[in-house]
């Protein structure tokens, strides 16, 4: 939705908030069944009384019997024939065909005249074989692959096209049709109109139209004018345009989009007016200015590019003075990603924002409060079979202000990893290859307070792949060496060198157990047994720096890793055993995934004492007990649980679980609980001891339901049960509102409350927004958020229309 609709603290109203004229020609129009009409292309009536097929290709005459007082109908249709026929095949087929003394030609009764890819039906037709035209003065159908135009009159010539007065028409390759009061259609493929109406709604539905003096049509060019436009929306005109251009395809087109309105309670009112460049096919440039009435101009925009090899974006905003703020400020992002010669790939990935609050100033919701840190790198990389070799720089912004300062992330300037992997023997049979880094770190606050320096880290390994139908043995040793070279020593860092190798053995096996099941052998059920084991000496590593290494959060996968922290830095001694069950019930024919349930659990044969900063040594001789259950595709109903739980003090340390009932794309209601057992950690800050605590308590209701024809509700809450210091639950997000639908046009109406900063405000907003299908784009904006805010809903497909091609909404 648009972004000033989620963060105002007023009430804020978008009246046709039109990304673009550009998609109105191409725009995914809502299939309106009572859009097509039986036996009449487009929608429009059938062409009169008698509705007579082409004859076969080729130059041929039909005449039906001949009314009386009929002249030479035969002969009078076959010269007309063949006078037609120098212009390419043709079909005539007529009632009656007279031959004037003055060499005119009329035909009468269900005429149809077919040349090539065009069609012309009429109850009266005359031929002047001066200048080789076609003449109705009354009904009259034209047809082409563009074009179905149903007139009270016209001509039509090789030379001068086609001219009619009274018209409607259909565009014949999407829902869109209109009226004109005059009409011209040039050889070259121009349409020409004057008087025009046009709109993508249904006949006798008039809920929104464009009322134009005049419309240009270059089919050969794909492009279109207007002039003294007006759109409207249930009689109420809501936009004039003195001028107008826009494609008939999905090609783009340099000019002004429509312009955008809001009003936000930090920035006041804002006007968009940006205009799109299409520098060629494959380099275009959006530049979005917004005039804020607080915070003054924000001079935005957006320039993309694509080749053969590379394709890249750099978006941007920039207010020169922002007066709330006090001072300039600033965004920028720029992706790129080149293809090289010999399998070698660049990767470009940048974001810079002026200051730690910009986000919650400009953030289209809660994220604003939840950005920690802004990516910054380059990678080079290479892949071959046997080879991976990846070459990067790599830092962080942090935006998170209330992140300790030793807390914040290391930059990696540079960092140079290589990889190697070969096979031997029969079907793969021996594994050996190698994996090595080596890394310099950098922090913001050295020298003074946190060590930093380079780190080299190598790993030559080699194992046996033993596996076939039904089973899996897989033994593998490996030996790690570590080595530092510290630049500054931070607190309790002494050595300046220090080091760390170590042997790594593991035994890794499985089996697969299947079964037909259910009353007509439709189900497979499956139970897979699997037994890790993994032998590491100990090795003291306190004086060893943690640059990036963590313990991640323990589940099926961690369970069966031979080292379970993620960086280099520590490498956990082990002499234990992970033992997991995972069984599964699967659709026979398609092997489709109904049920699916794992558990799992290390036993250590010696109690682990490697430990990183801030981390409880483990003192039993069980690990957390996990266990995952996934309920999918019964009868509309799926469920999602993970927990880890804690056998020795008999609670949960992490539990989530995720209910959802869907019985269509459109109707789905979720069910969310998260919950992080809280812990206190003591950190110690310029001599300083920090208590920080974590952990998370937290549930969430959301949906999107019809209840009844073309009316939707959609409602979200997520509601914090404990924060860290704070003794009472707290709301971090609710929004609901409801939708109607129409065949051409919709409209929404919502609410939304939510946390926009990190001393836990909130703000509240008010939004509608009305949408035209076949305008533009209006909705993909809150259609995507939607999509991300419900989980597994879907707008319908009858009017889901997708951002048009490079122009993005401009809310």
């Amino acid at each position: 939705m648009p972004a000033f609709m989620l963060r105002s603290s007023l009430i804020r109203i978008v009246l046709a908030s039109f990304a673009s004229i550009m998609p109105l020609a191409r725009a995914d129009d809502p299939p309106c069944p009572s859009q097509i009409a039986a036996g009449a292309p487009g929608g429009l009536p059938p062409s009169g009384p008698g509705n007579s097929a082409p004859t076969a290709p080729g130059v041929s005459a039909g005449s039906r019997a001949p009314a009386a007082g009929a002249t030479n109908a035969g002969g009078a249709t076959q010269e007309l024939t063949q006078k037609l026929a120098a212009g390419g095949n043709v079909d005539i087929t007529s009632d009656l065909a007279t031959l004037g003394a003055d060499g005119k030609i009329t035909l009468s009764g269900n005429v149809h005249v077919h040349q090539g890819d065009r069609d012309i039906q009429a109850e009266q037709v005359q031929y002047d074989s001066n200048n080789r035209s076609l003449r109705s003065d009354s009904h009259i159908d034209y047809q082409d692959p563009v074009l179905h135009v149903a007139g009270a009159g016209g001509s039509y010539s090789e030379t001068g096209g086609a001219e009619f007065h009274g018209a409607q028409f259909d565009l014949r390759q999407r829902a869109a049709r209109g009226t004109a009061q005059e009409m011209s259609l040039t050889p070259a493929g121009t349409l020409k109109l004057k008087g025009v109406t046009f709109t993508t709604c249904p006949r006798l539905d008039k809920s929104w139209q464009i009322k134009a003096d005049s419309i240009v049509l270059d089919t050969q060019e794909k492009l279109g004018t207007g002039r003294d436009a007006e759109v409207e929306f249930m009689g109420v005109p809501l936009m004039y345009l003195p001028w107008a251009s826009f494609p008939l395809s999905s090609e783009r087109k340099s000019g002004f989009l429509f312009p955008g309105i809001g009003n936000t309670s930090t920035n006041g009112l804002q006007l968009s007016v940006p205009y799109y460049w299409n520098i060629a096919p494959n380099f275009d440039l959006t530049f979005e200015p917004i005039l804020y009435s607080k915070a003054g101009a924000d001079l935005g925009g957006e320039m993309r590019f694509l080749t053969e090899s590379q394709r890249g974006a750099l978006e941007w905003n920039y207010l020169p003075d922002d007066r709330t703020f006090g001072g300039s400020r600033s965004r920028v992002l720029l992706t790129d990603v080149a293809e090289l010669p010999d399998d070698w790939r660049l990767n470009l990935s940048a974001e810079n924002v002026s200051d730690t609050s910009y986000f919650e100033d400009f953030s289209q919701g809660p994220e604003g409060a939840s950005t920690p840190f802004l990516d910054r790198r380059a990678t080079l990389t290479y892949r071959s079979e046997h080879w991976s070799i990846d070459g990067e720089a790599q830092q962080y912004q942090t935006i998170d202000y209330t992140l300790l300062q030793p807390d914040r992330p290391y930059a990696e300037v540079p960092r140079l990893a290589v990889d190697s992997d070969y096979t031997f023997g029969p079907g793969g049979l021996l594994h050996y290859g190698f994996a090595s880094e080596v890394v310099n770190f950098e922090h913001s606050e050295a020298p003074s307070v946190v060590t930093t320096g380079w780190r080299a880290d190598i790993m030559p390994q080699v194992s046996l792949d033993m596996s076939g139908p039904g089973y899996f043995v897989r033994p593998a040793f490996a030996w790690r060496a570590t080595q530092y070279e510290l630049q500054t020593l931070g607190p309790g860092q002494l050595e300046r060198s220090p080091s760390r190798t170590l042997p790594i053995t593991s035994f890794d096996s499985g089996l697969v157990f299947e079964r037909a099941a259910g009353s007509h052998d439709q189900r497979k059920l499956t139970l897979e047994p699997r037994i890790l084991y993994v032998d590491v000496p100990y090795r003291d590593q306190v004086q060893l720096p943690v640059f990036d290494t963590a313990l991640p959060d323990l589940n099926p996968v961690e369970l069966f890793r031979t080292n379970r922290y993620v960086g280099s830095d520590r490498v956990s001694d082990a002499n234990q055993v992970s033992a997991g069950l995972t069984s599964r019930v699967l659709d026979a024919l398609d092997g489709r995934q109904f049920v699916s349930a794992t558990i799992g659990q290390t036993y250590y044969f010696e109690t682990p004492r490697v430990v990183v900063p801030g981390e409880v040594p483990a003192s039993g001789k069980r690990s957390d007990f996990v266990a995952q259950l996934a309920l999918t595709a019964f009868q509309d109903w799926s469920a999602e649980t993970d927990v880890q739980w804690d056998p020795e003090n008999d609670r949960s340390e992490r539990t989530n679980v995720h209910l959802q009932y869907k019985p269509a794309f459109n109707s789905v209601i979720n069910f969310f609980y998260r919950y992080e057992r809280f812990v206190s950690t003591q950190e110690i800050f310029e001599g300083v001891p920090q208590l920080i605590q974590q952990g998370f308590d937290q549930f969430e209701l959301s949906g999107a339901w019809p209840i009844r024809k073309n009316w939707s509700i959609f409602a979200r809450d997520v509601y914090s049960l404990r924060d860290p210091g704070v003794n009472h639950a707290t709301e971090l997000e609710r929004f609901a509102g409801f939708e109607y639908r129409a065949c051409c046009w919709r409209i929404r109406l919502g609410a939304r409350r939510y946390v926009n900063n990190h001393d836990g405000s909130q703000n509240t907003g008010i939004w509608l927004q009305l949408e035209l299908a076949g305008l533009s784009g209006v909705g993909s904006a809150s259609d995507a958020f939607l999509t991300d805010e419900i989980r597994g809903y879907m707008p319908p497909e009858s009017t889901n229309i997708r951002a048009q091609g490079p122009l993005r909404s401009i809310w």
